[in-house]
């Protein structure tokens, strides 16, 4: 898909446009939304559960390089191979070199958002490597030829009648609106690629340092046929998914299905510890974890931004946001949409290149409520756009912005300023509005009127008050 996040405004449109995808938008995530409160509220402690949880990512995060040192000795120690990634050029052709060494030409793939963000699928297929995703979302996803919506469930954004038409086209499958007949034909076709795969590469929810174990949350079981049928697993793990004990997992267990989806478990837990041993054993014979840090060392420079790494992708923000409840994930322009979306891309990629995302929000702060690790994004949304509007990393500063905040803050100085202020706004009002909207005279100022026609193309601007309150005060006495 060719949209971007410099595109970010044109894409919000398109979106609102498209009444199809606000009500899937709508019904997906208010349904989550629901799930997720009851969810929690049989929790009796889950406030402490989210400090806790965050407690774990910060020292985590502080002590990062110790713990990813003594995961790798542990992984390394039961047969794990370890592969560095200092970016998504990189990842990809470690993958490729590690598939080719192994004459694999066929791979399926379980959910994984870090694939997604190193474009991995691509640089398989300029390699002649065959991928198919397994889940059933990501499948879907990948007939449509698009990028997933949402962090869990790839392809909210389509309907029942959407996916069976895609499906009746790609794979034959007869018309029908049934999920289950749907789900029976994907089932069919995807058995077949897990028994042919020469290997299978998965993504990682949590690692952990004292037993060089990787952690793998689903639903659907396809991640474990991915990383136990073929004989070679390719394991693809950001560097902050690290937890130092066993015993930690208790903690995230609780919190990420409930946050994310509502549910008080997911169907499967897959704990990989290194490679098959002795003849009757699960898991694959060759097993490789490739880490990646593509953007993530910059993060932890400064605590405000160090924090974007404590996500674990559940998705929660996504379902609380209004303005991802209307636009969806594809008007984003990036593998993570929504609030953390708007924070994580920015620094995975670049300020310049992901100006707009920052500002996509309402900061009413709906994100940091349900975050399950208390990631304060409304901060690290300000943060970014005070970058940005300083020209940080070669992003234009917002000149027309800074001086209308300018000639606000020189009006905003003095109580004579303000109320000067006060009256030539209301003379304006009445000459230039009517009905919270501009009338004739108002779009004839022409570009002086831009900002104030487009702020009021979605709403009505509330009329200023006849009087001033010391006015009121005045005539009261």
């Amino acid at each position: 898909m060719s949209l971007t996040p410099e595109t970010f405004d044109s894409n919000a449109r398109d979106a609102l446009e498209d009444r199809t995808l606000r009500s899937a938008l709508r019904q997906a995530t208010s349904l989550f939304g629901e799930r997720r409160s009851g969810a929690i509220a049989e929790v009796p402690n889950w406030e402490e559960l989210r400090s806790h949880a965050r407690a774990i990512k910060d020292d985590v995060l502080a002590n990062l390089d110790r713990y990813l040192e003594e995961f790798t000795e542990r992984a390394a120690a039961v047969g794990a191979q370890i592969h560095w990634a200092r970016d998504a050029d990189e990842a990809n052709s470690v993958i490729v070199e590690i598939l080719r060494d192994a004459n694999a030409s066929t791979v399926v793939k379980s959910k994984s958002m870090t694939t997604e963000e190193i474009h991995l699928n691509t640089a398989l297929e300029a390699a002649g490597i065959t991928a198919d995703e397994t889940d059933l979302g990501e499948w879907i996803v990948q007939l449509a030829e698009e990028t997933p919506s949402h962090i869990i469930v790839p392809a909210i954004h389509k309907t029942k009648e959407q996916i069976a038409e895609l499906l009746e086209e790609k794979i034959g499958m007869p018309a029908t609106d049934d999920p289950k007949e749907m789900t029976a034909a994907a089932r069919v076709v995807l058995r077949d690629r897990f028994a042919k795969a020469d290997a299978g590469i998965s993504g990682v929810n949590f690692a952990i340092a004292e037993t060089g174990s990787i952690l793998i949350l689903e639903n659907e079981g396809n991640a474990r046929f991915t990383t136990s049928l073929p004989r070679l697993h390719i394991a693809v793990m950001g560097i902050e998914k690290i937890l130092p004990r066993f015993a930690d997992l208790e903690v995230f267990l609780r919190l990420l299905p409930r946050s994310g989806t509502g549910q008080h478990l997911t169907s499967y837990q897959s704990v990989i510890t290194g490679v098959k041993t002795g003849g009757g054993g699960e898991g694959p014979e060759e097993f490789h974890i490739v880490l990646l840090d593509n953007g993530r060392s910059k993060m932890l420079e400064l605590p405000i931004t160090r924090q974007s790494l404590a996500c674990i992708r559940c998705g929660a923000c996504l379902n609380a946001c209004p303005v991802y409840q209307v636009v969806g994930g594809h008007a984003y322009g990036s593998v993570y949409p929504g609030p953390i979306g708007a924070v994580i891309t920015p620094q995975l990629q670049t300020l310049r290149q992901a100006s707009k995302l920052p500002f996509a929000s309402s900061l009413c702060g709906a994100c940091l409520e349900v975050c399950p690790v208390k990631i304060d994004i409304p901060s690290l949304l300000l943060h970014l756009r005070g970058q940005i509007a300083s020209g940080r990393e070669g992003v234009p500063p917002h000149r027309r912005e800074r001086f209308v905040m300018r000639v606000w803050a020189w009006f905003m100085s003095g109580p004579r300023r303000y109320r000067m202020a006060m009256r030539v706004a209301r003379v304006m009002q009445r000459l230039f509005i009517s009905s919270g909207k501009p009338n004739f005279l108002g779009r004839a100022l022409g570009p002086l009127a831009g900002p104030l026609l487009a702020w009021t193309k979605e709403r009505d601007l509330r009329p200023l008050a006849r009087g001033s309150f010391r006015q009121w005060w005045g005539r009261s006495q």
